[in-house]
């Protein structure tokens, strides 16, 4: 049910933000470290739940996490979100591109204005 897909990075990482609970941890997650049981606290779903989602969010590279004694701390891994990032961006140029020729296509075609006339 869960259970994270293989494929690229990207493909991960998109999969991973695709669930509404994931994004809302990885909010959570950007403001600092937090317990699985912090996470957990103010989503409706048990523990369990959270921590298939924190296993898809850890496998996508998205977030880390590390066990002291019996307490697993998560973080947010930043970088992760550059290749993400970085595909935006290119995808925006691209369409940005393409607009300013469709804009510089339609400036060559359009007639100039012409004047109303006045009444008769």
């Amino acid at each position: 049910m869960l259970q994270p897909q293989t494929g690229a990075p990207l493909d991960l990482t998109f999969q991973a933000l695709a669930d509404p609970t994931r994004r809302a941890v990885v909010e959570r997650l950007s403001r600092g470290p937090a317990s699985v049981s912090m996470l957990a606290e103010p989503l409706a779903m048990t523990l369990s739940a959270v921590v298939q989602h924190l296993a898809i969010l850890e496998a996508s590279g998205l977030v880390t996490s590390e066990k002291v004694g019996r307490v697993r701390t998560c973080r947010i891994e930043p970088r992760a979100l550059d290749a993400v990032e970085r595909w935006i961006s290119e995808r925006r140029a691209s369409w940005e591109r393409r607009f300013d020729r469709l804009d510089a296509l339609l400036a060559e075609t359009d007639p100039a204005p012409k004047p109303l006339k006045r009444g008769r």
